[in-house]
């Protein structure tokens, strides 16, 4: 293995760590001290490989927002119809939710503790899905394949429905991912249907 492989193992091992001890604890309840002894480091040697705490949660929340945007445009490009597109998107939800609970229980319950720069970019990004999502809903509307209902409230529902998969799956793993997926997908594209 080079530096450099083992450099990154060693920082994707503190990310890693960093995103567990935030899901327990919580971010503001985190400190550096506590995650250079979870990765049996000192403290100064942390700084080596991550500036603060901040730049931690930047990663986390950039590599989960990038997984999800890089997977919304594959899903755009691959399906013409809307209502596949939406169990696409269901799919992926699930898919990430459940290969890497706990970075994306960071990503999803510790983004606000981000500070600028980050925080305007996080939004950005999260803009640019939840714009991409909405035009699909939109198109489904349009095209008279889902009710006419306003696509915010329809985006938001969407959202909601599959935002508890990554807690609740951890402890629940009675279902496998894929029939997760094939009953979240029919319960929630039923109600799009017309």
């Amino acid at each position: 293995m080079s530096i450099t492989e083992d450099k990154k193992s060693k920082r994707q091992f503190i990310q890693e760590t960093a995103a567990m001890l935030f899901r327990e604890k919580g971010f503001a309840a985190t400190s550096m001290r506590d995650l250079a002894k979870a990765v049996d480091l000192q403290a100064s040697s942390l700084y080596n490989h991550f500036p603060s705490k901040q730049e931690i949660l930047w990663e986390i929340c950039r590599e989960n927002a990038t997984r999800f945007l890089d997977g919304m445009k594959a899903i755009q490009e691959q399906y013409q119809h809307p209502a596949k597109k939406v169990e696409a998107l269901i799919r992926l939800h699930i898919q990430i939710a459940t290969s890497d609970a706990t970075s994306v229980t960071s990503f999803n319950d510790e983004w606000r503790h981000l500070t600028e720069p980050h925080l305007s970019n996080f939004r950005q990004m999260r803009k640019d899905y939840q714009d991409r999502f909405r035009a699909i809903i939109e198109e489904g509307i349009a095209s008279g394949e889902f009710r006419p209902i306003h696509p915010m409230v329809a985006l938001l529902t969407l959202l909601s429905s599959v935002r508890w998969i990554y807690d609740w799956y951890q402890t629940n793993k009675k279902l496998t991912t894929n029939d997760l997926e094939t009953q979240l997908s029919e319960l929630v594209l039923k109600g799009l249907f017309k």
